[in-house]
């Protein structure tokens, strides 16, 4: 492991969620970057699970017994890190292994919910609430990348500005009312945005909730949901294929994951409250 990034993920495992505590003690992380054993640079896919059943090809995401690194098998807070060969993607080129760390979980859950989930096209518009979280500041970047309108959301105006430096078109405190109504929401937030969220989407506009950082049981109006025909999708990560497609995008259009903070893994711990803090922009890297 050259470099790791922490998640979300980490912080729910430390509280219990996801990680019962019959698997204790586990080394947490998901992402990472490295190189392999024959000095190939790679990045780490996630996901373990099984991309094909009775011959036929799935994307491993859809596997029940599918699992994330450090759920089930170690993670990648750690100088060396055991996978399965068919899980490692050759790193771009282009971009540092500090950077290469921020794509298997935020940047990828990013491209799969503006892509294969949300169905936009280029032109579009799409909200993306709470500017400033990995997943939130990686979609910034990439629908831009893909030809759509962006608009943001933070209640933090120096995030606002820093979403606009990605390229935001539009940047809206939370809960304000937008100028019309966009083709796509972009939800990580949770409880605290979803109304807002809904209220958001034109007839026949899309959700795209792929976490729940302010609480996972917000009010939903459901009357608005099916009077307006809106479609609310859930994403979890990307396959490996997507992965791969990602990074090729990477390379193609000169991107850099922005990074928050970077600290030796002597110092994870600190790393962890930054990230529980929820005021970075970007994301966190951890070293060895």
């Amino acid at each position: 492991m050259v470099a790791a990034a922490l998640n979300h993920h980490d912080l729910w495992s430390l509280r219990g969620v996801g990680l019962d505590s019959s698997r204790l003690p586990m080394v947490l992380g998901c992402d990472c970057s490295g190189l392999d054993d024959q000095g190939n640079e790679v990045i780490v896919h996630a996901v373990i699970g099984t991309p094909s059943r009775d011959g036929k090809v799935l994307d491993e995401t859809f596997d029940p017994d599918r699992t994330l690194l450090s759920e089930r098998h170690h993670g990648t807070l750690a100088q060396l890190v055991a996978v399965p060969r068919e899980n490692l993607v050759p790193k771009p080129a282009s971009i540092s292994f500090q950077e290469a760390a921020c794509l298997p979980t935020a940047w990828l859950t990013a491209y799969r919910m503006l892509t294969r989930d949300s169905k936009l096209s280029p032109g579009d518009n799409v909200l993306i609430q709470g500017a400033g979280g990995g997943v939130s500041s990686a979609a910034i970047v990439l629908a831009k990348a893909l030809g759509m309108e962006v608009w943001v959301t933070s209640r933090n105006r120096s995030k606002l500005d820093q979403a606009q430096d990605l390229g935001a078109d539009h940047a809206i405190l939370t809960g304000e009312r937008l100028p019309r109504r966009v083709d796509c929401v972009i939800e990580t937030v949770g409880k605290a945005t979803w109304e807002h969220s809904l209220k958001a989407l034109r007839p026949g506009g899309t959700l795209v909730v792929s976490g729940a950082t302010s609480g996972d049981d917000p009010f939903c109006d459901l009357k608005r949901v099916f009077f307006r025909q809106l479609r609310i999708i859930g994403s979890t990560m990307g396959s490996k294929e997507e992965l791969v497609t990602l990074a090729n995008l990477i390379e193609a259009r000169d991107i850099h994951p922005s990074i928050a903070a970077r600290f030796p893994l002597a110092d994870a711990r600190a790393g962890f409250e930054l990230l529980d803090l929820g005021e970075t922009f970007g994301k966190v890297v951890i070293e060895p």
